[in-house]
């Protein structure tokens, strides 16, 4: 048995997306491959769910419970321990949880795609994440590893935790030409509020061209109200679908599916 755990989950992609992955693989209900939403008002009933589900063998994990999961784990991967943020558990047979970030998998080999389509020689310009939130945490990993310099920048000064070290930066003093690649990680513009777009004064918007790489985690609407901007100034464009698509199968790999 397999899973998710989030507060509301009445939107999830993950039931869907794993249930067909088992039909497709003629992996039977009755074998106990079987993906349930776990609603969860608090994080400490993860360890009722345990308990009262034995035969779960892997969980995936969303909002708000990417951190709070982590002191009712055994182990973390390196990744994980680096973004300091879970989305995926394996729960050995001897009962052993271990914490995994497949957003990091997802985001990482997405990006590398959209940005290496034409070549491999590298990126050599300085991203801009606008976010300073659980996934911009798995997008500074990501792009550290791809030896891509970047900046944050956030509408708080609150959303600043300790263990970052970088510059950040007020909206209206962001000079847009410093930055070819943009990667949204607010969920601005995400249905139903599509006409809202990351704050950017409408002069940096107007200076995209062809040079730039639009990047938004929102996959519903498929073109955000962002996106469109960047895309209405030719620039190149992809929205968080595909990482949507990988960070899943990385944790069916994981869990051996």
């Amino acid at each position: 048995m397999f899973g998710l755990i989030g507060k509301k989950l009445s939107h999830s992609f993950s039931k869907k997306y794993f249930t067909e992955k088992f039909q497709k693989l003629n992996l039977s209900p009755k074998e106990g491959y079987i993906y349930e939403l776990f609603e969860l008002d608090k994080i400490e009933e993860f360890e009722n769910l345990i308990r009262e589900n034995p035969i779960l063998k892997g969980l995936n994990v969303t909002i708000p419970y990417k951190k709070s999961i982590i002191p009712f784990l055994d182990k973390l991967d390196l990744v994980a321990q680096r973004i300091e943020a879970v989305n995926t558990i394996k729960i050995e047979k001897d009962g052993i949880k271990t914490g995994y970030n497949t957003d990091y998998i997802g985001f990482k080999s997405s990006l590398e795609k959209f940005l290496y389509q034409k070549s491999k020689t590298g990126f050599k310009e300085t991203a801009l994440i606008l976010g300073t939130g659980g996934a911009a945490q798995a997008v500074k990993v990501a792009l550290e590893d791809l030896n891509i310099k970047f900046d944050f920048v956030s509408s708080s000064i609150n959303q600043i935790q300790d263990n970052f070290t970088y510059q950040t930066l007020p909206y209206s003093e962001i000079d847009i030409t410093n930055y070819k690649l943009i990667i949204n990680t607010t969920p601005l513009g995400m249905y139903p509020n599509i006409d809202d777009f990351p704050p950017l004064s409408e002069e940096n918007y107007s200076k995209i061209d062809a040079n730039y790489f639009l990047y938004d985690l929102v996959y519903n609407p498929e073109e955000t109200a962002f996106l469109t901007k960047g895309k209405n100034k030719g620039a190149k464009i992809i929205n968080g679908l595909e990482m949507l698509h990988g960070q899943a199968e990385a944790a069916a790999d994981i869990w051996g599916i």
